[in-house]
């Protein structure tokens, strides 16, 4: 591509900015935003050929040292194009990160807070207020429960669904800073975090957006990490190490790849297969076991209690067996998980243990055998 065709492809995306707005303008049938924090970009555009199109996702972007820059990718089987722009700081599908915990520099010296009502007429906002109060409720503080979810979305105070970017964490709150504080779940809790990922990728409010990490050497001085400071995992000359991929999918070297683990892939399917179907079926024990459905396309069932879950729920769908995407997946005509079978009436019987070791099971209309 030649510098002046690349200007010119650049100008075009950045007018097309201007007229996407709040439509997130995904590859069709595809749902889901993945932020692949301080890779390097070679890294990413292997990733996006060899993982992250043929798994459903649909656009990524790419934090690096200093510098925020989105990638638009059209995640397509049979054509794959990523723009770089490596110097060029934008907004990808009029994303628009809204510190509200953060101040203003340029409106007075009082530097007033930030209100995201400020930024929905350029696009969608970032809701930092969802990570925060889904990480109270998943680790049961405050006396929060998951059935109190029923009215989760707009109904909680969040934005308009129509303007929000949903996300369990972030690069920043990850680490403690910004909004949340210790209520966020990461990568550190893998049982609550692959549920709390799973409950945003079900529920149809906002345009989610996934976390894709690396480790770091923590180190708690009275309750604070002295090493959130600690950059991506690197070589001895300080260049970013390359992200390798072990031979079950996993990610090495220091690299959590969460968008890579089994539970979190194949729920980001589910957000596909069940787009724009209405959430219908609600089911709860007035405690922390939640169950609902995306239409006739998808069902879910959560226990977060300290006991086993055992109910016969209607989940709307059609009669048949279907592997359940969370403890397995279907396989040709297999499923390596549970199998999950769905009567006429759309009846189905769910046991969970509060000891499994990822308490939720999630069937959709792919999952069927």
């Amino acid at each position: 591509m030649t510098r002046g065709t690349t200007d010119l492809v650049i100008l075009t995306m950045l007018f097309g900015f201007g007229v996407m707005q709040h439509n997130p303008n995904f590859q069709h049938g595809r749902t889901t935003i993945v932020q692949l924090f301080e890779w390097r970009w070679s890294d990413i555009a292997a990733e996006c050929e060899r993982f992250l199109a043929p798994k459903g996702f649909g656009e990524c972007s790419g934090f690096r040292k200093n510098k925020t820059v989105f990638f638009l990718l059209i995640l397509d089987y049979s054509n794959l194009y990523a723009v770089y722009l490596a110097e060029v700081i934008y907004c990808l599908s009029v994303v628009v990160e809204d510190y509200t915990q953060g101040r203003k520099s340029k409106k007075s010296k009082e530097r007033e807070a930030i209100s995201y009502s400020e930024y929905i007429h350029l696009g969608r906002v970032t809701e930092f207020k969802y990570g925060a109060k889904l990480g109270n409720i998943f680790r049961k503080w405050n006396e929060e429960k998951l059935f109190y979810t029923r009215t989760w979305g707009e109904g909680w105070g969040f934005m308009s669904d129509g303007n929000a970017v949903v996300f369990v964490d972030n690069h920043d709150n990850q680490r403690g800073h910004g909004a949340g504080g210790s209520s966020i779940i990461t990568f550190w809790d893998s049982k609550l975090y692959k549920m709390a990922v799973g409950y945003m990728l079900a529920h149809p409010y906002g345009v989610a957006r996934i976390m894709s990490s690396y480790r770091w050497n923590r180190n708690f001085v009275n309750g604070k990490d002295q090493n959130d400071w600690m950059g991506p995992p690197a070589n001895t000359n300080g260049s970013t190490k390359s992200v390798p991929v072990n031979s079950d999918q996993t990610c090495g070297d220091g690299w959590v790849c969460e968008h890579r683990w089994r539970q979190i892939t194949n729920m980001v399917i589910f957000r596909n297969v069940v787009k724009q179907q209405p959430q219908i079926s609600w089911w709860d024990n007035q405690s922390n076991q939640v169950a609902f459905g995306r239409g006739d396309l998808g069902f879910i069932v959560f226990n977060n209690d300290d006991w086993d879950l055992d109910v016969t729920l209607n989940t709307g769908m059609s009669g048949g067996t279907y592997c359940d995407v969370i403890s397995g997946q279907k396989d040709g005509n297999k499923c390596t998980g549970k199998q999950i079978i769905v009567s006429k009436d759309g009846n189905a019987h769910f046991k969970i243990s509060n000891t499994d070791e990822d308490p939720f099971i999630a069937i959709h209309a792919e999952s069927k055998l």
